[in-house]
């Protein structure tokens, strides 16, 4: 099979594709015929080096934690007829490739609603989103702060905070501010006096912050909130819990993806798709991404 293959820690023209043997799953496992991926932050991340501290043992050098395809074979023991299902799932690395092996307690059905470029790329930004809202509980009539709501992430945390019935402010570049009016958020341009320009909007402070920025961000996240203890940050790891913003803490799991999955397939949220490439320009995914202030998903679609 073909997989984009980390060749050694570096910038995007370190993806390599390379043909490798498929794999065959081991008991309890699917085998997955990729048809998508999405592309993630934490992708790059790997690609130039970092790995996780949760990680156990060697990792693969094929980056990608989400995907959508068809299960083509299981292992022993696996329960329920899943051969020929169209799937979407999780998976820690490994997704960047034709074919993936995984456990059946980490797919859902893709619904016939959901094309496989939205399938590719749904997993990791909405769950990331609801794990962030089931730690810090927003409530009817509280204001919630999205730092970075137009990316893929804060797109899921508008949608979903609105749902849970919470007023939502969402900083983002003025060009994507038609897009967050969309989603039900108040926008705010996050260049200059960024505090000012929140508490115009909410003077008595923010009772929930998401941080999908950092940086500005996270030093503003510290001034606005009533409570630190309803914050979460996305990126910064080390200087958020210094300053009392906690990074989250959750694991994914197929039960929750099936919620939100069900949530889309009702039409109570959308994924908006930015571009999509060919498994072969994963490099060229990479450095889309890299350049930062984009809405919506990228997507390696894998035919």
């Amino acid at each position: 099979m073909k997989v984009a293959h980390i060749t050694t820690p570096g910038g995007p023209e370190v993806l390599e594709i390379r043909e490798v043997p498929t794999p065959a799953p081991a008991p309890g496992q699917l085998l997955v015929r990729v048809r998508a991926a999405g592309v993630q932050p934490f992708d790059l991340a790997v690609r130039e080096g970092w790995r996780p501290a949760y990680a156990r043992g060697e990792l693969p050098n094929v980056p990608g934690n989400e995907f959508a395809g068809v299960v083509v074979q299981v292992g022993d023991g696996v329960v329920g007829s899943w051969v020929g299902t169209e799937v979407l799932g999780f998976n820690l690395l490994g997704c960047y490739a034709e074919y993936v092996v995984v456990g059946q307690d980490q797919v859902v059905a893709k619904p016939a609603s959901m094309s496989w470029e939205v399938a590719g790329g749904f997993t990791a930004g909405a769950q990331t989103a609801q794990l962030a809202w089931e730690e810090v509980d927003p409530r009817i009539g509280e204001v919630v702060l999205i730092h970075g709501a137009a990316g893929n992430v804060g797109g899921f945390a508008v949608q979903l905070a609105k749902l849970r019935g919470a007023r939502v402010i969402g900083t983002a570049r003025p060009e994507h501010h038609d897009y967050l009016r969309e989603l039900g958020a108040e926008p705010v341009d996050y260049r200059g006096d960024l505090v000012d320009n929140i508490r115009s909007l909410a003077p008595d402070g923010v009772d929930v912050i998401l941080d999908g920025a950092g940086r500005e961000a996270l030093l503003a996240t510290v001034e606005l909130a009533k409570d630190l203890r309803r914050t979460r940050t996305l990126y910064e790891h080390e200087a958020g819990p210094r300053l009392g913003v906690a990074t989250l803490s959750g694991t994914r799991t197929a039960e929750r993806l099936a919620s939100l999955v069900a949530l889309y397939d009702q039409g109570n949220v959308s994924s908006l798709i930015r571009s999509v490439h060919p498994l072969e320009a994963a490099a060229d995914a990479h450095r889309e991404l890299a350049v930062g202030h984009g809405r919506g998903k990228i997507v390696l679609r894998i035919d």
